[in-house]
Parts: structure tokens; C-alpha cells; sequence
């Protein structure tokens, strides 16, 4: 049985200022955080001192295959205890005919009670790559309403290099959660709206993909898919918000930014297939609460249409 106390055994220098940033409940020889004012990133070393808090779920949300190029460093093994997000088999919508859509509400909340998640779950996930899927999952909870939800900063890689245990993959049994879904509608775009804002120009659609994807001189990795980019769109690729496979710091992150957000208008990431326009996402989470949304569909929706215009070339602000 879970011991229903934690205790904070030990934290590094950058873990104690982390604290400071957030609020604390004293509870006699417990250190509770306060997750409704913590960071949306977590380091190792928090994730190790929180190993034993009783509503604890570590979420593996690593694909079982990527198209990314992006090798993992550590494979075969995972955090302790760590349950398995499968993106791609139950966390996708299959009947959209497209890669990683979002599952409706109901088809979310039955996955996530699968998983055990609870209302009052504090999640934490990661991923094998550093920072690659993790956020989709985190925007996916995000979205459908749960707040307790975090990301493992530098991910897998960045747990084992802290000097932290692993173990072989594997499943572990856990009962059913009681999650409750409730979509924010606003933070998920879909084709029409990006279509309308040809001509209204309301928002501004920003492209994680690389430059040479974004301006058609690199071939699309899915097959048959067209390569160049949706009109009036900019291209920020997500490894440049990455440093060493984590978030850079928020200085960097609102050079990055500012450009685009001195525009005033809502910014909507898109992608290849709707991951790694998470990754911008939540980049821009660590330096403004201001509006945002993902286009679900991304470039693999907008290329298949023939209806829809595609740019090639450059696109600069």
C-alpha cells in the first residue's frame, strides 16, 4: 500500500529556488507543494523528492516509433513506476483518418480512467527523447481540464544523467481513475478556422516543423503529403525553443517570442501531425498566459486538402 506521506529527502540548489516560486503547505515534517501555483516544468530532482506522494502518476508518453530522426539516448528502460501514454493506439482519434488527432471528450476520459487517473491525480510526463511528445500529453490534459498536470523538463535522458533509477520497460497494475473530461474548446483550432483566417487575419498560425519542410526544399516524411506551408504562416522549428533536449530559459524563450507576440493577436501552432506544435505551446506557456491554440490537424490536414492554397519559401516576420 502507498505510504500517504512524502518526504522531501533532499533537493539541489536549483530545486530550493524552484520552491520559492511557488507556494508551500507545511504540514509537521511534510513538504506539500502547492500544485495549483506550480511550474508547468519539473526537474529530476522534484520528481524524486514527490516519489511517494500518494496521487503521484508518472505518465511514459515516448512513441514506440518516430519519424522524427530524433534518437533516443536511453531505450528499453523507464522512470520507476512510470505507465504507459500510448499516443498513438489510445489517445488519437482513428476515425479522423489523420495521425494523433484529438479523441473526443468522452473517448479521453475512458482512456485517461484506463491509465488510473483520478481528478485529483498529480501527473507528471515525459518522455524518451527529452522534450519531444511529452507536451502533447501534457496540452492533451491541459485542454480537458486538468490542472495537476507537469512536464518532466529534459525528460528520460535528463532523469538517468541526474543519476536517478530506472527500470525495465513494464506494466503495472493500478485500479480504474475516475477522470472527468471537459474540453476548452478555444485551445484547439480545426482546418475552417485556419481556412477563415486566410482572410480575417485574426490570429497568426506559427509552424514547428524545420525550415526546409516549412519552405518545401526537404520532402515531407509522410508520402504523398506537399510540401511547403499554409499562407501568412512563420515558421519558428520547435528545436529552437530546445536547448541540450530541454526548454531554454524564459529570456530566451521571449527573444524567441516577441516578434510574433508584439503582433497582439492569438498565436496558433501547427505542425506535421500536431505534436510538436505542443512543444511551441508550451514553450510560450512559460513566458505568457495569453491566448493560444493548436490547429489539431496540422500540415498533414491542410496538404491532403486540394482545396486549401500551400506557399513555398521563406516567410519572415
Amino acid at each position: 500500500m502507498m505510504n500517504k506521506r512524502f518526504w522531501v529527502e533532499s533537493l539541489s540548489k536549483e530545486e530550493k529556488k524552484s520552491y520559492i516560486s511557488f507556494s508551500l503547505r507545511l504540514d509537521s515534517r511534510i513538504l506539500i507543494p502547492n500544485t495549483s501555483t506550480m511550474p508547468t516544468l519539473v526537474t529530476p530532482e522534484w520528481l524524486h523528492a514527490q516519489r511517494n506522494h500518494p496521487d503521484l502518476v508518472i505518465l511514459d508518453a515516448s512513441l514506440k516509433e518516430n519519424i522524427s530522426g530524433l534518437k533516443p539516448p536511453y531505450e528499453g528502460v523507464q522512470i520507476p513506476g512510470a505507465r504507459y501514454f500510448d499516443l498513438e493506439k489510445h489517445f488519437s482519434d482513428h476515425s479522423s483518418g489523420l495521425p494523433h488527432t484529438l479523441p473526443s471528450e468522452k473517448d479521453f476520459e475512458a482512456a485517461a480512467q484506463a491509465l488510473g487517473i483520478n481528478q485529483d491525480s498529480l501527473i507528471v510526463v515525459y518522455d524518451y527523447i527529452g522534450i519531444y511528445t511529452s507536451p502533447r500529453a501534457w496540452w492533451m490534459f491541459h485542454i480537458m481540464g486538468h490542472t495537476k498536470v507537469h512536464v518532466l523538463n529534459g525528460g528520460l535522458p535528463a532523469w538517468v544523467e541526474a543519476g536517478f533509477p530506472t527500470e525495465e520497460i513494464q506494466s503495472h497494475a493500478f485500479a480504474s481513475g475516475n477522470f472527468r473530461a471537459k474540453l476548452d474548446a478555444e485551445k484547439v483550432k480545426n482546418l475552417a478556422f485556419v481556412q477563415a483566417n486566410l482572410s480575417k487575419k485574426e490570429a497568426l498560425v506559427i509552424d514547428a516543423r524545420s525550415a526546409g519542410r516549412f519552405t518545401a526544399e526537404v520532402p515531407e516524411p509522410r508520402q504523398g503529403l506537399r510540401g511547403g506551408h499554409i499562407p501568412g504562416s512563420y515558421n519558428i522549428p520547435f528545436m529552437q525553443v530546445l536547448e541540450k533536449g530541454k526548454y531554454k530559459s524564459a529570456e530566451e524563450l521571449k527573444s524567441i517570442f516577441s516578434p510574433y507576440l508584439n503582433q497582439e493577436k492569438p498565436l496558433v501552432f501547427s505542425c506535421g501531425s500536431g505534436v510538436t506544435a505542443c512543444v511551441l505551446y508550451l514553450a510560450l506557456e512559460q513566458i505568457t498566459d495569453g491566448p493560444k491554440a493548436v490547429f489539431d490537424g496540422s500540415w498533414t490536414e491542410w496538404a491532403l486538402n486540394p482545396n486549401v492554397p500551400v506557399e513555398t519559401g521563406q516567410n519572415l516576420i
